[in-house]
């Protein structure tokens, strides 16, 4: 017997904090589709386990002791809300991305992050075949010093970018992304 919607949504999360290739089959549809993906490097946007997979690089990259502890979960048929925190300690470049080109690579920190987000999934087959959020990232950019940035962290970024660090992290976060995208 399958798992029910609140399994499978703890079940996405959990792989996400821990890139569990094995759980990401259990969990995830071959068609999953991110529609957050856009902000993340390339392999996060492919189809299935791989774009999960690369998706949980990234931010674990980002993010040390990654956590998603859901506070709440409904569901409605093959629809899945999840209220949950998204926890870590910023210990790595955190690199977003627009149009498939670096937009911004936050320096390490040391920071950490605590704030909430809410996820909608959409469920095929008993598996998760899509994902959408609404993320409180106004709050995760406050807890790390970038909005409005305080002194120390402005100059970090224009650092980094001047000295082409920024480019060589977000080539190296996409590497690893890619890497666990082809462990799928």
């Amino acid at each position: 017997m399958g798992m029910d919607p609140g399994e499978l949504a703890r079940g996405l999360f959990r792989v996400l904090e821990t890139g569990d290739a094995a759980l990401a089959a259990d969990v995830v549809h071959d068609r999953f589709g991110n529609r957050e993906a856009d902000v993340a490097p390339a392999a996060c946007s492919l189809r299935g386990r791989a774009g999960v997979l690369a998706s949980s690089a990234w931010l674990r990259g980002a993010f040390d002791g990654l956590r998603f502890p859901i506070d709440d979960i409904g569901h409605d048929g093959d629809r899945v809300w999840v209220r949950l925190r998204m926890q870590g300690r910023h210990t790595g470049p955190f690199v977003r991305f627009r149009d498939g080109a670096l937009d911004q690579a936050v320096p390490p920190t040391g920071r950490d992050v605590d704030f909430e987000q809410i996820h909608v999934l959409d469920l095929r087959d008993g598996l998760v075949l899509r994902h959408e959020a609404v993320r409180d990232d106004v709050t995760m950019l406050q807890q790390l010093g970038v909005f409005p940035p305080t002194p120390g962290v402005a100059l970090r970024l224009a650092g980094w970018k001047v000295t082409g660090r920024a480019a060589r992290a977000a080539k190296e976060v996409s590497r690893r992304a890619a890497e666990a995208a082809a462990s799928a």
